[in-house]
């Protein structure tokens, strides 16, 4: 029998001190410093406590507590003003250990009013930590102040109505003082928008607050947001089929339209070249689902036929040619005697031989703009359409030209990435005419892509499409009722597609957007515009008619695929790239 011997008391003993002195001991932490917040915001008493801290497992010593310059928001050193700390350094701070930090600054009496920013750093044998100062020096105007009062409106604002907040600011004495700086703001920040000047808009209905504070005081107005109550929605009215060619723009009147074709459709083993434009009989109405039929078409030589536009006394029209085969291109004129079949007039190519984008008549000239950078406008004098000539050229200096569109004396040029550019074509403001137009102003800081344009006189907007298939674009608002110095005051966007081109009924207000796969939008552009138009329940209607997905035009297919509106005898009329022609009954 084997006998195992118990280990005595003493041995046990002995392994377990032992065992405890091999056993792995936690890692000593690093120094560590840190402030107790990352920004100190001096008041106007200019002074402030923060504290410094180990957070590390080791001491640091000594540690400087440095403070920054005092410098203006361009940069420059303010003399005469300076940060005191209290203590400027710190022996030694242990492991857990804080320690209080108190600022005091010291400013020089002819300071700007504005926000400054300096610092303080925390600077031991091998660590630091930075710790941002800010504070606001005010004017004596905004010193005087001592009361502040937001007038309110006299009505209760609907999502979208923009409103003027006149702001009263007092002294002591109750004086009303003049030019004081205020700064606004909206609670919560995604309910409106407030400008510097106190226009508001709302963009959610029910209860919210505007805020205005000048110098130390501050008012807050509670405001509930009305809806807009403007819904509605189409109803498809009429339908011309093309299913053989793509169909770009269309234009339409009296009792015809007139539509376009686009680049190269397969079908079957069939192709199909956009060198047609076709002719729609429109007289008959019918008030369900009434089909319209091609009346008569035009070949001509072109891979696109992507304009096409009537003049208004209806006695001719202007169709473009892009990739033509004899590599001229320019423009065709159409005799429209007999507007449902028309008759070839002339063809005019000279300086238009890299291609014809969009055209404008106006009265005796065409506005047309020519493919490539460096090309630009040309304005053609067509008083005889058998022998037009070019009578004037522009060009931005950059990029190309899209887009032209010719109202009131201007012509307002879709010049892409140099953005909107408008002319004095016979305005008068610049002594511009169609032979010598003259640059009015520009406006480049559009998002580039600046692809066209809609000018309402009456509003004094210009709506402008940003057709970026990648972000995707968006409509641009700008307000134009100084000619001279034009500014984007709103945008409205449409999720997953880029805007294409847009027609406004100005009797109602409305405006037309195709939008591609995301189909025809309503939008009502009534009254002031300002901030993000989608947010504020403007929009009366959107209808993708033929279905899809909404993110993709899938050329080629039945979807939707929305390319220009126009508004003509009670119907919204679109062509769509796909399935060709779609009369609407409109929302409102």
């Amino acid at each position: 029998m084997i006998v195992r011997a118990q280990p005595s008391l003493l041995a046990t003993a002995t392994l377990g001190i032992l065992a405890s002195s091999c056993g792995v001991s936690e890692p000593e932490l690093p120094p560590h410093l840190e402030f107790s917040q990352p920004v100190l915001e001096l008041g106007l008493e200019r002074t402030g406590q923060v504290e410094i801290r180990n957070t590390g497992g080791q001491s640091i010593g000594p540690v400087e507590l440095i403070p920054g310059e005092i410098r203006e928001p361009g940069g420059s050193m303010v003399p005469g003003s300076r940060l005191s700390l209290d203590p400027v350094e710190v022996p030694t701070l242990n492991p857990g250990d804080e320690r209080l930090l108190t600022l005091e600054l010291s400013l020089d009496g002819s300071m700007n009013s504005g926000e400054y920013d300096t610092w303080v750093r925390a600077r031991g044998p091998e660590v630091s930590a930075l710790l941002a100062v800010r504070f606001t020096v005010l004017s004596e105007l905004e010193a005087a102040v001592t009361s502040v009062t937001i007038v309110a409106p006299s009505f209760d604002p609907r999502a979208g109505d923009v409103i003027n907040l006149p702001l009263e600011a007092r002294d002591t004495a109750g004086t009303l003082l003049q030019g004081v700086p205020v700064y606004w703001s909206v609670q919560p920040s995604q309910a409106g928008y407030v400008t510097k000047n106190g226009r508001f808009v709302g963009y959610k209905t029910g209860p919210m607050s505007v805020i205005a504070q000048a110098g130390t005081i501050s008012d807050t107005l509670a405001l509930d947001i009305l809806h807009r109550n403007i819904d509605g929605s189409f109803i498809v009215s009429r339908t011309g089929r093309e299913v053989e060619r793509y169909t770009s723009d269309l234009w339409l009147h009296g009792d015809v339209l007139y539509s376009g074709t686009w680049g190269t459709r397969q079908t079957g083993t069939q192709s199909s070249f956009g060198n047609t434009l076709n002719i729609w009989d429109i007289s008959t109405s019918g008030t369900t689902l009434n089909t319209i039929e091609k009346s008569f078409s035009i070949e001509i030589d072109a891979r696109v036929v992507n304009d096409v536009k009537v003049r208004a006394d209806g006695e001719l029209a202007i169709i473009t040619h892009e990739g033509s085969d004899d590599a001229l291109n320019g423009i065709t004129i159409l005799d429209l005697d007999n507007p449902l079949a028309p008759t070839v007039v002339s063809r005019f190519t000279s300086e238009l031989e890299s291609g014809v984008h969009n055209v404008w008549i106006e009265g005796d000239y065409a506005y047309l703009v020519v493919d490539g950078v460096g090309n630009g406008l040309r304005i053609l004098d067509i008083s005889d359409p058998e022998n037009p000539s070019v009578v004037a050229r522009f060009w931005a200096g950059e990029s190309f030209l899209h887009d032209v569109y010719v109202r009131d004396g201007l012509a307002f040029l879709s010049h892409w990435n140099a953005g909107l550019v408008i002319l004095d074509v016979g305005n008068g403001i610049a002594d511009g005419s169609p032979e010598n137009p003259v640059e009015v102003s520009r406006l480049s800081e559009l998002g580039g892509q600046t692809h066209n344009a809609w000018y309402w006189p009456e509003s004094g907007y210009v709506f402008v499409g940003e057709e970026d298939f990648d972000s995707p674009g968006i409509m641009h608002v700008v307000d134009l009722r100084n000619l001279l110095e034009p500014r984007e005051v709103a945008t409205f966007r449409v999720p997953g597609q880029t805007p294409h081109n847009f027609w406004l009924d100005e009797g109602s207000g409305t405006l037309y957007l195709a939008w591609y796969g995301n189909g025809i939008r309503a939008l009502d552009v009534t009254g002031d515009l300002l901030g993000e138009l989608d947010h504020q329940g403007r929009e009366i209607a959107g209808f993708i008619y033929n279905g899809g997905s909404g993110t993709s035009c899938n050329r080629g297919s039945g979807d939707t695929c929305t390319w220009a509106p126009q508004v003509h005898r009670g119907l919204v009329w679109v062509s769509d790239m796909n399935q060709g022609l779609v009369g609407l009954e409109p929302p409102r």
